[in-house]
């Protein structure tokens, strides 16, 4: 499978040990979105981002108290930390003395070139990079006529502007930023940028919004960036007390794209009228089970067996279900055939025991158990599986085991975790009409 080639930018910086831009991957953060003076609630937060595989961690310093604490949490972090300042230049100088590994600024808003100019001194003695830059609220006064006319270009010439005053302050460890709540604004000012400026670029939609809308925003937009080859590090910005989703939906894009690798990937079928098992409550069950591997091992789910399991040939390993049976297979090939209620546990036990031995290891038995099946199976399915045949044939088997033909039409599995507690997803989880299989 083609993997993406990001183009990073030329210039390299470090933000302690982390290398952004220059070739480097590209880096994952967040914002901690606790007080930063407030120790033990930033440090829990750092310390749970960095499990989710956030490179670097920004933390606000409105305060002095809050630069004080930077003097206990760079130390304690795991991870590199950012110092976020506005407005006071003062608090930019406390934080480089506390040992922040890199400070953000925007020299738009901090008191005029003099100022800036002290940070940018002092940093340089530090060896402290900076990101610079620039949010579409933010905008300086002068540019506020060209903001009207031609909002990308406002935004351009604002980031460009920052980076001719750092290098006439002979200050050039540094990143750029431009955003903007608008993912078409975010999207053009950053391709037009990257062709203007040699250094790191940082990713991002301010104030993207929920969970549920400012990740979707935040995919469009970096996505595409992304996959034209600009960007060198990236945070998302969702309305969320919790860091760590942030970090997840970095990396999901990440991976979408190959650009990275952190952790499994699940495919799953959107579903639709074939379905013939509770495939909502198994596919939870599997992500939830996936939290626990490091590997960057492929998981499919497939809902149906029409199609076979050529949809999802490219992945390590992966379920398709059918009626009361479902199939494990591993990279195409059928592994074995499985009670349904038994499909969760069963392919977990199959990638334990893969990654334990570094292969996988087929029973050619089962393995042929388990083709025949498939076989039969498409066969059966030769023409469309409308939900009136599969209703048809549910009834028909129903008469020919019991002779009640009002009997449950599909099994509804409920798939066990280790400690056995798992629950199944009720209507209110899936809400489309029928979905919970009473087709009748």
């Amino acid at each position: 499978m083609a993997k993406l080639v990001v183009m990073a930018s030329k210039r390299q910086i470090f933000v302690r040990d982390v290398p952004i831009g220059g070739g480097a991957p590209v880096a994952v953060q967040t914002m901690c979105k606790t007080e930063t003076a407030n120790l033990e609630a930033t440090m829990e937060q750092i310390r749970t981002v960095a499990d989710a595989g956030a490179d670097l961690v920004r933390v606000a310093v409105p305060r002095e108290s809050d630069a004080d604490a930077l003097k206990t949490i760079v130390k304690q972090s795991p991870i590199p930390v950012i110092a976020d300042i506005h407005f006071n230049h003062t608090l930019a100088l406390k934080a480089i003395d506390a040992g922040a590994d890199c400070i953000r600024l925007n020299p738009g808003n901090i008191g005029g070139r003099e100022k800036v100019a002290e940070v940018a001194a002092k940093a340089n003695k530090a060896g402290v990079p900076m990101r610079i830059g620039v949010n579409s609220g933010s905008l300086p006064k002068h540019l506020h006529e060209l903001e009207r006319e031609n909002s990308v270009e406002a935004l351009v010439q604002a980031a460009v502007e920052f980076v001719e005053m750092m290098e006439s302050l002979d200050f050039e460890n540094f990143k750029v930023s431009i955003k903007s709540t608008s993912v078409p604004n975010t999207i053009a000012s950053n391709r037009l940028l990257s062709e203007r400026i040699p250094y790191p670029i940082h990713l991002g939609i301010t104030e993207a919004g929920t969970k549920w809308t400012g990740s979707l925003k935040s995919s469009v937009g970096l996505g595409t960036l992304l996959a034209d080859g600009v960007g060198d590090t990236i945070r998302i910005s969702l309305s969320t007390f919790h860091a760590e989703e942030e970090v997840k939906v970095g990396w999901e894009i990440l991976k979408a794209l190959q650009i990275r690798e952190k952790g499994p990937v699940l495919i799953a079928c959107p579903t639709c009228g074939r379905l013939q098992f509770d495939m909502d409550t198994v596919v939870a069950e599997i992500e939830r089970r996936l939290e626990s591997y490091e590997e960057p091992i492929e998981v499919a789910v497939l809902g149906c067996a029409v199609n076979g399991i050529g949809e999802a040939s490219h992945a390590d390993f992966g379920i398709t279900g059918a009626k009361n049976e479902g199939l494990i297979f591993a990279h195409g090939k059928p592994l074995r055939k499985v009670p349904q209620d038994e499909l969760v546990d069963t392919l977990f036990a199959e990638i334990d025991r893969s990654l334990d031995r570094g292969k996988v290891e087929v029973d050619e038995s089962e393995a042929a158990q388990g083709a025949e099946w498939l076989a039969r199976i498409e066969e059966e399915s030769a023409g469309e599986l409308t939900p009136e045949r599969i209703a048809a044939m549910e009834a028909e088997a129903a008469e020919a085991e019991n002779g009640d033909v009002t009997a449950e039409p599909f099994l509804k599995p409920v798939t066990k975790s280790p400690e056995g507690k798992s629950k199944q997803l009720d209507e209110g989880d899936s809400p489309t009409a029928g979905r919970r299989f009473t087709r009748a």
